[in-house]
């Protein structure tokens, strides 16, 4: 992994084809673009902690896709993470890379994505998922309801 994603806030190689952070910078959009990445996934509001003011721009004319699906850090919704899965599913051909401003948001719905998409081990979702925070309890809500309503007991 190129020693420039490391230095960005809360990087974290999911696999080969996905990884996830915090906020880069524009500088560091470029180190996204040269690492190979094709799609970036914003999940930030506009108006988070360092968010870029022209980051679509930016992304763009570096010749990636952007795709901003803010969500509220107090009002995670199930709509939310399914448009998350949706763009993933949609660019599973692509390397990605998703951000939010901490990679807290990211690193949830990355979490449920792993074990309801990918089938990944739970155990290992939940390490990697751990490495950036313990979800708090509105966090722990929406990933123990998704969770319920995808696997029924």
């Amino acid at each position: 992994m190129p020693q420039d994603l490391q230095q960005i806030y809360q990087f974290l190689a999911i696999s080969e084809a996905i990884a996830t952070a915090g906020q880069p910078t524009a500088e560091q959009l470029t180190a996204i673009q040269q690492a190979g990445y094709q799609v970036v996934i914003n999940l930030a509001l506009p108006t988070s902690d360092g968010a870029l003011p022209d980051e679509a721009g930016l992304v763009r004319q570096l010749g990636m896709e952007y795709i901003a699906i803010p969500v509220a850090w107090e009002q995670p919704t199930p709509e939310d993470c399914d448009r998350f899965f949706a763009a993933l599913d949609q660019h599973h051909d692509q390397r990605i890379f998703v951000h939010c401003a901490a990679n807290m948001r990211v690193s949830a719905f990355m979490y449920l994505y792993r074990r309801l998409r990918q089938a990944t081990d739970e155990a290992i979702a939940q390490a990697d998922l751990q490495r950036i925070w313990q979800p708090n309890a509105t966090w722990q809500a929406l990933i123990d309801g998704y969770l319920q309503k995808a696997e029924p007991s």
